[in-house]
């Protein structure tokens, strides 16, 4: 089983960890990881305040935010129509 993040094997991620040991001692790597929980969680929030300003801002100016939404049901409905047809196909195969 390969385990691969971000194009990093499981034996270079044994390796940076082994590194992070030796460097920040075993007792900081608890702190380090919640320090980096929080950065990443204030970057979503952020993320988050962004598209909910975005999509007020949106809503203000009257532009039609539910477009993705419209599409992904199109989409849907062509998919169904085009299972209907195949479908007789499919079975005589």
């Amino acid at each position: 089983m390969n385990v691969h993040f971000l194009f990093i094997g499981a034996p270079e991620i044994f390796v940076i960890l082994l590194i992070v040991v030796m460097v920040f001692g075993a007792d900081k790597i608890p702190e380090i990881a919640r320090g980096l929980g929080k950065g990443m969680r204030q970057v979503k929030d952020a993320t988050n305040d962004i598209k909910k300003e975005i999509n007020d801002s949106a809503k203000n100016q009257g532009i039609d935010t539910n477009l993705a939404k419209d599409f992904k049901k199109g989409i849907n409905d062509v998919k169904e129509n085009i299972d209907d047809f195949t479908g007789p196909i499919k079975r005589n195969l």
